[in-house]
């Protein structure tokens, strides 16, 4: 068996492969290859938190991952991050532990930021640049380093509002040292009102962006709402949109950011589709320039796998050995 500790994990990541991997993952998941278990959930309103459990096996890997992830949103208040976590590898063929990540929630935080970049950039309009990032959180910050080395070839501009200007200058500040100018303001209606491709990446229950503020063309990846009860875009909003693509339909029905408007009548189930689909070609994306388009990203268990696999593939490779038996 191998651990792994988070500060090991970051120094194998490789976002290409990462991207890669995740993308196969979405299509195993609609293509149904994959078993993915209803999301185990615990509530902690009482201090802002909640856990998320999440397991599955894609059919041929020769590994099943269990992971437990945490947000507890006033963490930063006294000093700690507000994600934690752990993966856990185990044989699909004798049921061992093979591998402990202790990631910290990191491999989480990467594996949603693959997934909207995947997902953005399948659904926004070909001439799509100015990108705005709604929150000032770890996950805008991550949404923006995947979505700049998946569109890597398009000139991309990056404007963020968050509720903190000092998280938000942050932000900006690291991304540049990172190479990626990211631009601030306190104006989320001018900013969504402007924009090509809008981000969300906050825990809100209420939402906070309306249907008005959108224009045609536009293409809204919403990775917030993963629990019931969160809630970023205005139902009517979801109502408008001429593609809804959730990255799992049951998932996004019953907890989702589509979830409020499909409990309220104003989406069926019919009238959304699967990421994966859309990557394999076996549903529509968008049609035409026009289209407004919103992908509902609430984490699957598949991404944890192709992550979790990623990983384990290239701490093999630095150590010139298999560390885990990944022959299928």
């Amino acid at each position: 068996m191998i651990i792994l500790s988070r500060s090991e994990i970051e120094a194998l990541v490789d976002l290409d492969t990462g991207l890669a991997a995740v993308e196969q993952a979405y299509i195993a998941a609609s293509q149904g290859r994959a078993t993915i278990p209803p999301v185990g959930y615990l509530a902690f309103p009482e201090v802002d938190g909640d856990c998320h459990i999440k397991y599955g096996h894609i059919s041929g890997d020769p590994l099943f991952v269990v992971k437990i992830a945490s947000g507890f949103y006033r963490n930063p208040s006294i000093g700690l991050s507000t994600s934690s976590g752990v993966m856990l590898a185990l044989s699909a063929t004798t049921g061992q532990l093979e591998a402990i990540l202790l990631d910290e929630g990191f491999l989480t935080d990467l594996r949603t930021g693959l997934g909207g970049a995947i997902a953005t950039r399948a659904l926004c309009r070909p001439d799509a640049r100015r990108v705005a990032i709604v929150g000032s959180g770890i996950q805008a910050s991550m949404q923006i380093r995947c979505l700049h080395r998946a569109m890597r070839e398009t000139s991309l501009t990056f404007t963020l509002w968050g509720r903190s200007e000092v998280k938000s200058a942050t932000i900006a500040q690291t991304l540049a040292g990172e190479g990626i100018p990211v631009e601030t303001t306190d104006n989320l209606e001018a900013l969504c009102r402007s924009a090509d491709i809008i981000i969300t990446t906050t825990p809100a229950r209420q939402p906070l962006i309306p249907s008005e503020w959108i224009a045609p063309g536009t293409h809204i990846t919403a990775v917030g709402a993963d629990a019931p009860g969160k809630h970023e875009l205005d139902t009517a909003l979801v109502a408008r949109a001429d593609i809804r693509i959730a990255d799992h339909l049951d998932q996004s029905l019953a907890h989702g950011e589509f979830s409020a408007a499909f409990d309220a009548g104003l989406i069926t189930r019919d009238s959304c589709s699967e990421l994966g689909g859309v990557l394999a070609g076996m549903a529509p994306g968008r049609k035409n320039r026009a289209d407004i388009t919103i992908a509902d990203l609430t984490g699957i268990v598949v991404q944890d796998i192709a992550i979790t696999r990623e990983i384990l593939d290239a701490a093999s490779k630095s150590l010139d050995k298999p560390v885990v038996d990944l022959s299928t």
